[in-house]
């Protein structure tokens, strides 16, 4: 990619759920488009694989900050901004990333299990975007939240996760009322199903997701599921001044699957 080409050149954002998924997607897209990065993630290796990537999509080592970081801990979501400003001065983006997925119904949801997924799905979300407004505010930044369309229509048998992503919708809708005057946009991305670790991690099997995939060719209207890179490419249009207009929104990317409905 030609230098004068790059939309995130002189930029740094901050990138959490980096180690795997659609974060480590947006990294890596993010770093061909000369963005600065500060990376967070739970897994260090799998984070050190995202930053040699960032590094093979033509970033400098030197761009690059791994941040270590359990963001279910108050004190350790509030180090990644502190530890990205000594390192890079600035922050124009910040990209919430992370979440994690557990199922079950009002009957069998586990409340453990509750509390875990909203406070990374939900708290986590509001304590990093506090920390990280003060320096939005000055370079007139914006942050993109990766929501689900799982927060737009329900689901059965997610209903924590379904939970967390209308609460983190509206978490998008009043910040970027409340950012607006301001000059700090917000905006979510809300996928369909992507082909990432989440449903792994939450508990199915190989053989369960692979007809999980299959099923879902069927409940998606262009008949197959979403990749990373689509939903980077998406992320890095929402950060970049492409879409300076734009704020508020809750953009689904999801193969026409809320336009589908059961028969």
């Amino acid at each position: 990619m030609a230098e004068t080409s790059k939309q995130l050149l002189g930029k740094v954002a901050i990138v959490t759920g980096a180690s795997s998924g659609i974060g480590a997607g947006t990294a890596v897209e993010f770093a061909s488009n000369g963005c600065s990065l500060a990376l967070v993630g739970r897994n260090e290796a799998n984070l050190n694989a995202t930053g040699e990537k960032c590094q093979n999509a033509g970033l400098e080592k030197e761009k690059i900050l791994l941040i270590v970081a359990n963001l279910s801990k108050e004190n350790e979501t509030k180090e990644v901004v502190q530890k990205t400003i000594s390192k890079f001065g600035q922050l124009d983006i910040l990209i919430n990333g992370a979440g994690i997925l557990c199922s079950g119904d009002v009957l069998t949801c586990k409340l453990e299990e509750y509390d875990e997924i909203m406070n990374v799905n939900v708290r986590s979300i509001l304590v990093l975007s506090r920390a990280a407004t003060p320096y939005l505010l000055e370079k007139k930044g914006n942050i993109v939240n990766v929501s689900s369309i799982t927060g737009i229509r329900p689901f059965a048998n997610v209903l924590p996760y379904c939970m967390s992503k209308a609460a983190l919708d509206q978490f998008t809708c009043c910040t970027a009322l409340d950012l607006a005057s301001r000059g700090v946009r917000v905006n979510s991305v809300n996928p369909g199903v992507i082909v990432t670790e989440i449903h792994r991690r939450a508990g199915m099997s190989d053989d369960e997701y692979k007809t999980f995939l299959e099923q879902s060719k069927n409940t998606h209207a262009l008949g197959r599921v979403g990749t990373v890179e689509e939903v980077a490419q998406l992320i890095l249009f929402l950060a970049s001044d492409k879409a300076g207009f734009i704020t508020g929104q809750t953009v689904a990317i999801d193969g026409g699957r809320t336009l589908l409905t059961a028969r």
